[in-house]
């Protein structure tokens, strides 16, 4: 039976499962695997009320998560959720893994008065793409990746 249970401080370990699932999922054991960070870090981001960290377990397994940022807005007294990964384990996929674990993430976000989750996805993500489009509004947007100091 699927469970969705949020990750908090104590739940180092699920944190390290979690970052396991991105990297095999994603292909991208570079980002998700090559540098884990300390407990003491790991604790510090989980225990943060503006970071979601969802997991789905079939039994003992991992087998969906999900990793979500609290935007606060200055426009309005509110705020924006970003979805920032989502990865399904292959055995898993297209069994409604992913729409209970957006489904958990909306209930957090209305909890919280987010006025709206978004994502991105990539073209040629067919899967994402149907999955987003089936539960939101689709909206064409260029996204840039902007780095923290100048490049010559």
């Amino acid at each position: 039976m699927l469970a969705v249970r949020r990750l908090d401080a104590g739940d180092v370990t699920g944190a390290r499962a979690l970052n396991d699932l991105f990297a095999t999922a994603f292909d991208d054991p570079q980002s998700y695997s090559s540098a884990p960070p300390p407990d003491r870090y790991l604790r510090t981001v989980l225990g943060r009320a503006d970071v979601v960290a969802l997991v789905a377990q079939d039994g003992a397994e991992m087998v969906g998560a999900l990793v979500a940022y609290v935007l606060p807005k200055l426009e309005q007294e509110r705020s924006e959720v970003y979805l920032y990964d989502l990865a399904v384990a292959a055995s898993h996929r297209r069994s409604g893994v992913a729409t209970a674990l957006i489904t958990q993430l909306r209930a957090i976000a209305a909890e919280i008065g987010a006025w709206v989750v978004y994502v991105q996805a990539d073209h040629g993500d067919d899967p994402a793409i149907a999955l987003y489009s089936k539960l939101g509004q689709r909206e064409d947007v260029l996204h840039f990746d902007i780095p923290v100091r100048a490049t010559k």
